[in-house]
């Protein structure tokens, strides 16, 4: 440590030429060094100690630096999951008005038709069946009474590589894109419930008024797959916080966890929730 009081003396010796602890008499009378500096000094001294120990309190130790870096990473991984909960949610918004559309455009139509609900269509329709004049199915029907582009027209329904803009027929946190490999391929974000209308021989379109129960009977769902129309063992089970979201003929929309309508033992479907009804 910086010693002000030797380094005076020092300085003082050999200025007077004299040797360690000896002083010449024609430089001092009473022939001794002195044994303290002038209070000037002294002060000066407590100045430098108190800045070398302010120096040394400053001082990170690396315990210290450490716990920094930990509280800084701590407050950085909550920020991010905020962001991603925000992010979430408004994906889980967009979503359910997507489907809320839908379902205007079904209670438009069906007052356009006679109180009958749309054809289904096929669930991979091919392009010829996209094009022809008379061809009618949900995807087709639907749009019109919105005025929206044809689903034909839309890039991404054959193309994996291009990614689909915001639009009423993709749900932003669905990153499934269609099955370019495939000679029939198609993108479905959204599936119609065809048990609505009938299976097989017993599949023709139903009077919307005809359905009891419109507010548990789902008509359209966040689809896990691929096609246009399907039934509970095509929903999605991981989109929106472990759940998904589903349009019921009455119009109105909601999120379910996927452990209401999906066994995940069976890797199935459920059907016995009263809250989803899948066959009217």
């Amino acid at each position: 440590m910086y010693d002000a009081v030797s380094a005076w003396n020092a300085g003082f010796i050999r200025r007077s030429g004299g040797g360690v602890g000896v002083c010449p008499p024609c430089c001092l009378p009473d022939k001794k060094i002195f044994a303290k500096p002038p209070a000037a000094l002294a002060v000066y001294t407590e100045s430098v100690q108190g800045i070398f120990d302010m120096r040394a309190s400053r001082a990170f130790t690396l315990v210290e630096l450490l716990m920094t870096i930990g509280v800084i990473a701590i407050l950085a991984a909550l920020v991010l999951s905020a962001l991603g909960r925000a992010r979430a949610s408004a994906q889980a918004i967009t979503c359910l008005n997507n489907l809320q559309h839908w379902g205007n455009a079904t209670h438009l139509y069906a007052l356009d038709n006679n109180d009958f609900l749309p054809p289904e269509g096929k669930s991979a329709p091919s392009d010829y069946d996209l094009n022809r004049t008379g061809y009618r199915a949900w995807y087709v029907q639907l749009p019109e009474q919105m005025n929206l582009p044809r689903y034909r027209d839309m890039p991404w329904r054959t193309n994996s590589s291009i990614q689909p803009d915001p639009s009423i027929w993709i749900c932003p946190a669905n990153f499934r894109r269609c099955h370019a490999s495939k000679t029939t391929t198609n993108l479905f974000h959204y599936c119609l419930n065809h048990m609505v209308n009938g299976t097989g021989d017993e599949n023709h379109q139903t009077p919307i008024t005809a359905i009891r129960y419109p507010g548990q009977v789902v008509w359209l769902f966040d689809n896990g797959g691929l096609a246009a129309f399907a039934q509970q063992n095509n929903v999605h089970t991981n989109l929106h916080s472990r759940g998904a979201q589903f349009l019921f003929i009455d119009g109105h929309a909601a999120r379910f966890k996927n452990t209401a309508y999906w066994n995940f033992k069976t890797g199935k479907g459920i059907t016995n929730n009263p809250a989803l009804v899948w066959i009217p």
